[in-house]
């Protein structure tokens, strides 16, 4: 008799969860890059502590990152980053809040590649803007990689090019996100 209330008490846990499965990671990889066409050097950096938490169930997916924790190739383009153009002692971080859109067509217990499309805003600089891109989930072993790239323009966020290094920024900047996320424990 134990063992059936056991039984019945599991089940009806499992059935009030619904088997909702969050993912995280707070090693999350960015890459930033604004380089011009023109210009001879790369404007490039990469931050590897995002942190990024997906809801299987309904499909949220939120993303954080210190602006701080971007590395450039050069010191100077790194301090010019954080104090001229982001001013990461004014807005320490920047954030996305969305879901992904198509959520009912990904299969988090089965391996596979699924295209998702993902929907939300992303707030940077003070600013907040609407954001829809393609992705891919990766689900391996129990675990999620979560791939996207898109394009934000520096002006929408209020972040100004001085005139004379206008040559070397892009007015675009493309924004690459790589995360493997984990099972979320309670």
């Amino acid at each position: 008799m134990k063992n059936i209330f056991l039984l019945a008490a599991t089940l009806l846990f499992l059935a009030t969860t619904g088997f909702t499965q969050k993912f995280y990671t707070k090693s999350g990889k960015i890459d930033f890059d604004a380089t011009s066409a023109s210009s001879p050097e790369k404007i490039e950096g990469v931050n590897r502590t995002a942190t990024c938490v997906v809801d299987t169930k309904t499909g949220a997916i939120q993303f954080a990152v210190l602006m701080k924790g971007f590395a450039f190739e050069r010191a100077l383009m790194e301090e010019h980053f954080n104090e001229n153009y982001v001013e990461s002692h004014k807005f320490p971080k920047a954030e996305f809040k969305g879901t992904i859109t198509n959520n009912e067509t990904v299969n988090y217990s089965k391996d596979g590649t699924y295209s998702v499309t993902v929907k939300g805003k992303l707030t940077m600089h003070g600013e907040t803007k609407d954001v829809e891109t393609q992705g891919k989930l990766v689900i391996q072993g129990g675990k999620v990689n979560a791939n996207a790239s898109f394009n934000v323009l520096l002006s929408d966020f209020k972040i100004a090019i001085p005139g004379l290094v206008a040559d070397k920024v892009s007015k675009t900047a493309k924004i690459i996100v790589s995360c493997s996320l984990e099972p979320l424990k309670s």
